[in-house]
């Protein structure tokens, strides 16, 4: 009886643990290129998303480039919105205006259309300002 018990907890704890590192490996942000530095991720999003702007409308796998900048956007917000030591930084606030300003061409209807180069030039700005923060913040 106390054999049984006691290999009910081991199967148990194996189970948890197991369920444990299946789940913090599905949320690594491996397929974005995201490590968890603020920093390097925030630079990584930024030369992704230039990349993505840049991309001719005629390139064969524009659409791939765009659902990697999506899917990309996506985890630096879920990563870092809720982190308190970053998202009241000058950084993190213009990196997120940037960020909503480029979703809306990736998920609506303007999804299949080319950025306008007006929009285009202020992210281009603004992209400029977040590094500057970042040179200055230490974060």
């Amino acid at each position: 009886m106390v054999i049984k018990s006691m290999l009910k907890r081991l199967l148990t704890l194996t189970l948890v643990a197991v369920i444990s590192v299946v789940g913090i490996a599905g949320c690594s942000g491996a397929d974005t290129g995201l490590t968890g530095n603020y920093r390097q991720d925030t630079l990584t999003v930024i030369e992704t998303l230039r990349t993505t702007l840049n991309t001719p409308v005629d390139a064969p796998d524009r659409e791939e480039i765009r659902k990697q900048a999506r899917k990309q956007i996506n985890d630096y917000a879920a990563r870092y919105r809720r982190d308190e030591s970053v998202a009241g930084s000058r950084s993190f606030t213009t990196m997120q205006t940037v960020l909503n300003a480029l979703a809306n061409y990736y998920t609506s209807a303007y999804a299949t259309r080319p950025i306008p180069e007006k929009v285009k030039e202020r992210v281009s700005q603004e992209f400029e300002q977040v590094e500057r923060a970042l040179r200055r913040e230490d974060v």
